[in-house]
């Protein structure tokens, strides 16, 4: 069994603004109940995430799971932003240096895309190739060599999803955790207390049998759990994509939190656990 009570899915945005429809969170206690939807009507902010995330952190044991990349990639090319002084070479620097240049609203980063390192990052045809901006991460490839589908890149700021800024405004929140919820791997597992992991919630679809697409009916859904040893959700209303996204996430979480293999990828070193992290999940 896992040594953790609680286990919750957050869906991330990066958008500019304080409150964000694309902010999903879905929580499930140790067992078998379906995960539930925290506040499904709201309109969250990043900030009232952290603070939700900090207090349910204190009330017991919970594996918090964010769908956002915790890190650029390093191996690839041998720097975040190649070129550029002064950009530290570890994720948890790299956070803090995120958060120092960036004033953006609610813990928002687009000023670090759009101002700071515009030209690492594609925004359309008038930066050149796109194809010359698509690196990504050891567990990225690792995702697609199992069947996944190649993984979004955190130097692409183009598509509805905008994982690219989604990730750089997460960092923000993961600088703040700092001394206060430990975030894997970039910290070793610790043998109690809450612990926050990067999720995908595509692997979770997948794991589920479901081929990683995206779940839009109830009966998807329910099949999905049943697959990951959940009970059905009974919610009163039809849930979003994004929805469905962390309801599958926290009970995928909760099915994979005790299997070792899942801490310990075999490309997992400590010297990508200390720059690029990795994705809880794929192995």
């Amino acid at each position: 069994m896992s040594r953790f009570e609680r286990f919750a899915a957050i869906d991330w945005s990066g958008a500019k603004g304080r409150r964000h429809k694309g902010i999903a969170v879905a929580l499930c206690e140790a067992g078998k109940a379906a995960p539930v939807l925290i506040e499904p009507e709201r309109a969250w902010s990043r900030q009232e995430i952290l603070d939700w995330l900090l207090i349910t952190a204190r009330e017991a044991p919970t594996l918090f799971g964010f769908d956002f990349s915790y890190a650029p990639p390093i191996v690839e090319r041998g720097a975040y932003l190649p070129g550029e002084e002064g950009v530290p070479g570890d994720a948890r620097s790299f956070w803090a240096y995120v958060d120092s240049l960036c004033d953006d609203e609610d813990m928002g980063a687009a000023s670090f895309l759009e101002q700071h390192h515009r030209r690492h990052f594609y925004f359309g045809a008038a930066d050149g190739v796109k194809a010359d901006f698509l690196h990504h991460r050891v567990c990225e490839h690792a995702f697609n060599a199992m069947g996944g589908g190649k993984a979004s890149t955190v130097y692409d700021a183009i598509g509805a999803s905008q994982v690219a800024k989604a990730s750089y405004a997460g960092m923000r929140l993961l600088h703040r955790l700092e001394g206060r919820v430990p975030v894997w791997p970039m910290i070793s597992r610790p043998e109690n207390g809450s612990l926050v992991v990067e999720i995908y919630t595509r692997v979770f679809i997948r794991m589920a049998g479901l081929s990683g697409r995206k779940v839009r009916s109830l009966e998807l859904l329910n099949q999905a759990l049943a697959n990951l040893q959940s009970e059905p959700s009974m919610p009163r209303r039809q849930p979003s994509d994004h929805e469905t996204d962390v309801i599958i996430a926290a009970a995928g979480l909760r099915s994979i939190a005790a299997d070792e293999r899942f801490w310990n990828p075999p490309a997992l070193t400590p010297d990508l656990a200390r720059t690029e992290g990795w994705t809880f999940g794929i192995v």
